[in-house]
């Protein structure tokens, strides 16, 4: 069995991003908007701000008050969009629930959108010719890569379809020649769908739902899920699980991503890659 490594791969990723900076004579630079408190995506804003000061990418962060309207942070978005030292511009989601997600998302310029989730950019996606990639999708791919994991001809399945995560890794999966099976919660026999599959990519966003009983021997297995549960044996009073039970489907499978220190890990590097391709596709239109 394949422990799929995100961390070691993400720390030789960000060495080849740093060096690939090094050689560029402009500043890059990185805003990064958070509307609210949400705890969650205060971690995550915090992990892209240590990351791009470790490879020497300019961090912005806006942080602005729950109370926040659609209108305001479309505002600030479109002043970031005019202001040439800004090259990715990222909006941390979930925005509170009173804020229009979409309106924001679609206000955001396509050429500085560092998670590729305008539309012009998913359209681009769909047919193949990306601007950039979404971020989680990415490190995927570039980990079964990595690890010489053929994906033509697999059958796959992603349980998830999300616009982050499960419809991109799909499109992405079908142009390296996989066969893709999309489920979800309305999906009719679940189960022997992720039976069929060569690869599963787990992202549905519950713990530990994917069992050894629902997976066939030999299968790779993704694991976009991270969820912390409550264990008092534990010294920190809890433990992070992904969307897969992990110690009964990793005797079954050929390959398998832990969690954490799997596709977490990579989602971040794959950020930083973005931001530099986007500086790199501006500076070429100057």
């Amino acid at each position: 069995m394949i422990l799929l490594e995100g961390k070691t791969l993400s720390t030789l990723e960000k060495e080849r991003i740093r060096n690939e900076i090094r050689k560029e004579k402009g500043r890059i630079n990185l805003t990064v908007i958070l509307v609210g408190e949400d705890p969650s995506s205060k971690v995550y804003v915090s992990s892209k701000e240590k990351a791009c000061q470790e490879l020497g990418i300019d961090s912005r962060i806006i942080r602005l008050p729950e109370s926040t309207t659609t209108e305001e942070l479309i505002n600030i978005i479109k002043d970031l969009n005019s202001n040439n030292t800004v090259n990715g511009i990222l909006v941390q989601i979930p925005l509170p629930g009173h804020i229009n997600e979409e309106e924001v998302l679609e206000s955001i310029d396509p050429s500085k959108d560092v998670d590729c989730l305008h539309p012009y950019n998913m359209g681009r996606l769909l047919i193949g010719k990306p601007v950039v990639e979404p971020c989680t999708p990415k490190g995927i791919i570039k980990m079964l890569d990595h690890f010489n994991i053929s994906i033509e001809k697999k059958k796959a399945v992603v349980i998830g379809r999300s616009n982050i995560v499960g419809k991109p890794i799909a499109l992405m999966l079908m142009h390296r020649n996989a066969t893709v099976t999309i489920c979800h919660s309305k999906t009719q026999n679940l189960e022997r769908e992720i039976q069929s599959a060569d690869i599963v990519v787990a992202a549905i966003g519950k713990p530990l739902f994917v069992k050894d009983s629902m997976i066939k021997e030999g299968t790779i297995v993704i694991d976009v899920g991270i969820t912390r549960m409550e264990d008092k044996a534990n010294e920190k009073g809890y433990r992070l699980v992904g969307d897969v039970d992990f110690e009964a489907v990793s005797k079954k499978a050929s390959a398998i991503t832990p969690v954490p220190g799997g596709v977490g890990a990579m989602t971040i590097a794959m950020l930083m890659d973005n931001v530099i391709r986007l500086y790199r596709l501006q500076k070429e239109r100057k």
